[in-house]
């Protein structure tokens, strides 16, 4: 992947966005819809936007409060499902870097499934109330989509990857990203916003399956 959008001329979206953002998660079905309706020649390209990577505060009750509050409205925006039994917990520390360098780990070994992981680790943290700050699980979700355990964990204990997920995090800033989701379409060098921020697929997805279909001079 480029550092910058700018730098590459092929037709593709950016996708921005971290497995612990909750308006992420309730976007997932706009990117569901992304995937089953574009063409399989435009490619997304999922960047983590590291929302508070390297974070070592244990989550107080007024922590907790704000993201329940946060939760609740994705909730009812975007009908996900929410395991609220996380707010129970006494010792949380909100550290998204593992779960973006885990889809980083997924990206690097096989772009194909970068998405499928990204839901995959969100259905975890949010639906099923998992820790994904945590390696073990981490590898555990990347196993489900075929990943092999050991070359999983080797990578993404790998510095390299450690530098990659950084990358995107230095990425999100440089392109000018405020918050997550973001989806930018790029063509010729040139980047077009999308959409900043959840949105519903029949709100945006007819203007961008248009773009999509565009024949090119």
């Amino acid at each position: 992947m480029s550092d910058d959008p700018q730098e590459t001329a092929e037709r593709h979206l950016l996708y921005f966005a971290d497995p612990m953002c909750s308006w992420c998660w309730g976007f997932s079905p706009s990117v569901v819809r992304m995937i089953e309706d574009l063409p399989d020649t435009l490619e997304i390209r999922p960047v983590m936007g590291g929302l508070r990577p390297g974070t070592t505060e244990i989550m107080h009750d007024r922590a907790k409060d704000s993201t329940r509050n946060h939760w609740e409205h994705v909730k009812e925006a975007s009908g996900q499902p929410f395991d609220f039994e996380f707010f129970n917990r006494n010792d949380f520390v909100c550290d998204t870097e593992p779960a973006c360098r885990a889809v980083v780990t997924a990206r690097r070994l096989d772009a194909g499934k970068a998405l499928a992981v990204l839901k995959s680790v969100q259905h975890a943290f949010y639906a099923e109330n998992r820790d994904v700050t945590n390696i073990n699980e981490l590898a555990a979700i990347a196993q489900s989509h075929g990943f092999e355990d050991r070359a999983f964990r080797s990578d993404y204990e790998d510095a390299e990857t450690i530098t990659e997920t950084q990358g995107d995090f230095w990425l999100s800033q440089a392109s000018g990203v405020t918050g997550f989701p973001t989806l930018l379409a790029v063509e010729d060098g040139k980047a077009q916003i999308v959409t900043i921020g959840y949105r519903r697929w029949e709100d945006f997805g007819p203007a961008l399956s248009a773009w999509a279909a565009e024949q090119r001079a």
